[in-house]
C-alpha cells in the first residue's frame, strides 16, 4: 500500500462527512485507487522448478498514480501514431478566476471550454484565406488543477503548423498573432456560457470584459517544436497524469498531509500541510464524470477518413507495433528496472500463465461500511 491508498483508506469516509453532494464518480474512482493491485491478480508458474509469481492487476482509473502514469504513457504513444510529420506548437488557453466556480458547479458546462477553443482555432485559419478555407489539425487535452491542486480549469493544445485547403493540400503557417487569438476566445466563450446559464450571467459578462485587460483571458504559446515526437512528449505530462504524483507527497503523519510545488509565478518552492480530509477534498474535485472525454481531436485529427495524402505525413504503419510494444506493462518494467518480470531466475526460463484471482469487491463499500449513502 503507498501513501495515496493510505490516506484514501483512512479518511475518506470522514471526508464523506463534510461534502453534501458526492459524485457517484468519487465513489467509483477512490475505491478503484484503494484496492489497486490488491484484490485481482494472475498467477504464473515456472514449468521447472514450480516458483510461482503473483502479477497483480490494476484499476485502470486516472485517479491513480500508478494506473494514471500508465494511461499517460498510453495516450502519448497513441497520439504520437496520429500526429502528421510536421512541426507543432503548444498553446494553452485560460480563463479568469472568477469563472471557474461555473465551471466548479456545473460540470456539463467544461464543453464549452473545448468549444471556444476549436472555435477559435477554426475562425483564424478560415480568416486567414477565405477561398481555401484551410482546417488546422489540433489536440486539445483539458487539465483542471494548477501545480497547488486548487480548481483551476484550461485548455492545452497541440496545433500543427499548417493546416489543408479545398485545392491546397498543404500549407505551412508559422505566424499565430496570439492577441486575436485572446480576443475571439474571451467573445466564443462568455458568448456559449450566456447561451447556456441565462441572464443570470450578463453582469458577470460585463464585469469580465471590462476588467480582463490585465489579468483576465490569455493564450500562452510556445516557441514552435520541432517534431511531432518532441510535441508530445513536452505535452505528454498533460494527458492523463494524476492529481498529485507520489514524489510531491513529503510526508503523512496520520492526521496531516504535507506536499510539495513549484510556484507557476516565480517557480519558488513552496510547502505545504493541510489535513488529510482537506487534502482529500482538493484531489476529488478533479475526477471528471464517467465518460467525459479529457482528450479531443480536431480538423485533420478527428475521426473521419483521411485523404490518403495526410493518411502519409503520419507515422508510418511499421512503426505503429513498435511504439505499442514499448507502452506495455512488461517492457516498462524491463526499462525501469532492468528486470524481467516474468523470468525465471533459478531455471533461466520464462514463466508460464497458471490462473486467474478475481477476487472484486464492491464499488461503494468503503461508503456502505462508512454508514454513508451515496
Amino acid at each position: 500500500m503507498n501513501i495515496l491508498q493510505q490516506i484514501l483508506s483512512e479518511h475518506f469516509a470522514k471526508t464523506l462527512d463534510f461534502c453534501k453532494v458526492i459524485r457517484p464518480c468519487v465513489y467509483e474512482n477512490v475505491s478503484k485507487a484503494i484496492n489497486c493491485g490488491k484484490t485481482n491478480y494472475a498467477v504464473f508458474k515456472c514449468s521447472c522448478c514450480g516458483e510461482i509469481k503473483h502479477v497483480p492487476f490494476r484499476c485502470k482509473s486516472r485517479f491513480c498514480t500508478t494506473c494514471g502514469n500508465l494511461y499517460n504513457i498510453k495516450r502519448a504513444t497513441s497520439m504520437q501514431l496520429k500526429l502528421l510529420k510536421c512541426k507543432h506548437r503548444h498553446c494553452v488557453f485560460t480563463i479568469p478566476a472568477e469563472l471557474r466556480i461555473y465551471f466548479l458547479r456545473d460540470r456539463k458546462l467544461l464543453d464549452l471550454l473545448f468549444q471556444a477553443t476549436s472555435d477559435t482555432i477554426f475562425y483564424m485559419f478560415n480568416k486567414m484565406n477565405k477561398s481555401q478555407q484551410f482546417k488546422p489539425a489540433f489536440i486539445s487535452v483539458l487539465h483542471t488543477f494548477g501545480r497547488d491542486l486548487k480548481w483551476n480549469p484550461h485548455i492545452h493544445v497541440v496545433l500543427a503548423e499548417g493546416g489543408c485547403g479545398k485545392t491546397e493540400l498543404w500549407r505551412n503557417i508559422n505566424h499565430f498573432n496570439y492577441t486575436a487569438l485572446r480576443n475571439s476566445f474571451r467573445y466564443c466563450l462568455l458568448e456559449l456560457l450566456h447561451k447556456n446559464i441565462g441572464n443570470s450571467f450578463y453582469k458577470m459578462k460585463c464585469h469580465i470584459y471590462k476588467n480582463s485587460a490585465p489579468n483576465g483571458f490569455f493564450v500562452y504559446a510556445k516557441s514552435s517544436l520541432l517534431s511531432s515526437k518532441n510535441a508530445i512528449k513536452y505535452i505528454g505530462r498533460y494527458l492523463g497524469r494524476p492529481v498529485i504524483a507520489m514524489s510531491r507527497i513529503d510526508y503523512y503523519d496520520g492526521e496531516n498531509v504535507s506536499f510539495h510545488y513549484n510556484r507557476h509565478e516565480d517557480n519558488s518552492l513552496v510547502y505545504e500541510t493541510v489535513s488529510a480530509v482537506d487534502f482529500i477534498k482538493k484531489l476529488i474535485i478533479h475526477i471528471p464524470d464517467k465518460y467525459f472525454h479529457m482528450i479531443r481531436y480536431y480538423g485533420i485529427y478527428a475521426r473521419k477518413p483521411m485523404n490518403l495524402e495526410h493518411f502519409l505525413l503520419r507515422v508510418s504503419q511499421n512503426s505503429h507495433h513498435i511504439y505499442k510494444v514499448f507502452s506495455t506493462w512488461r517492457f516498462q518494467m524491463q526499462m525501469a528496472f532492468n528486470v524481467d518480470p516474468l523470468w525465471c531466475e533459478r531455471c533461466n526460463c520464462r514463466l508460464s500463465f497458471d490462473s486467474l484471482v478475481f477476487n472484486k469487491k464492491p464499488l461503494n463499500e468503503i461508503c456502505l461500511n462508512s454508514g454513508a449513502s451515496p
